[in-house]
């Protein structure tokens, strides 16, 4: 029966993930402290507490590697700690001063890299730090939606771009599963699936973008994920897990919980 082996949360758009024995799912459709955060451009012009598509903020679609930093959010204390490698970047609380410190840590470390969406477009800057760090907002998809992959997919692809470590932290999944064939769970969208407890709607296929040519540990747009899932998959738009919403009450999800699909 197909089962949960891994969870993930990601505190600030774009940057390292959080694996969880446990996930609270929240009765809006997201994952309690994920994307709680962002860094968005100066010019995006959206409001600091409302969402706004990912190119307005520095991501891994435009920034690759961000990848390479190092993140530990204390979701009690609000405090944001990133470093790269043995240096610490910026370790500081999300009040005014901490936000201004976070901001231009990041802001002075992309504009060193060689692929950076700033050095052209001085208008972005200064960037800042939006969201409260705790109401889970800045996923992709205004609805939020929670991410799930099975492990079999993530073997068709690497078997298919021929890489056999291909880490399924490059598709930024909340759930990732075993116990299917490749690719079943997209057979699932339009239907209900239930989690431990919690009930799903499976509402679209997860459609991909460059972020997934990024290396999660080396920070280089190193294999071309995109063109794989289109050509060796006869897919006509790049895809690979799914999106889902809430149905009914949300709760509590565990590495190990049985899923299964509803009539």
């Amino acid at each position: 029966m197909p089962h949960v082996v891994a969870l993930y949360r990601y505190p600030v758009k774009s940057f390292t993930p959080e694996a969880c024995d446990v996930l609270t799912v929240l009765d809006e459709g997201r994952i309690a402290g994920d994307r709680v955060l962002g860094i968005r451009f100066a010019n995006s012009g959206v409001p600091d507490n409302v969402w706004s598509k990912k190119h307005e903020f520095v991501a891994l679609v435009n920034t690759p590697s961000l990848a390479r930093l190092n993140l530990r959010f204390d979701h009690k204390l609000l405090r944001l700690h990133i470093s790269l490698e043995n240096s610490v970047l910026v370790d500081e609380a999300l009040d005014d001063n901490g936000r201004k410190r976070i901001a231009a840590a990041i802001e002075d470390y992309v504009l060193q890299l060689d692929e950076n969406p700033l050095s052209s477009h001085t208008e972005r800057m200064p960037l800042r730090v939006v969201g409260d760090g705790v109401s889970s907002r800045y996923q992709d998809n205004e609805t939020g939606q929670i991410t799930l992959h099975s492990r079999e997919s993530l073997a068709a692809v690497a078997t298919a771009v021929g890489d056999s470590n291909l880490s399924e932290q490059r598709f930024r999944s909340n759930i990732v599963i075993e116990g299917l064939e490749a690719w079943d769970e997209q057979s699932w969208v339009g239907r209900k699936i239930r989690i431990g407890k919690v009930i799903f709607d499976v509402v679209i296929p997860k459609g991909r973008c460059l972020a997934t040519h990024a290396n999660p540990h080396s920070g280089e747009r190193d294999l071309p994920i995109l063109q794989t899932l289109t050509h060796a998959f006869n897919q006509k738009k790049p895809t690979f897990a799914i999106g889902m919403l809430t149905s009914g009450a949300g709760g509590q999800i565990s590495i190990g919980d049985k899923v299964s699909l509803l009539a």
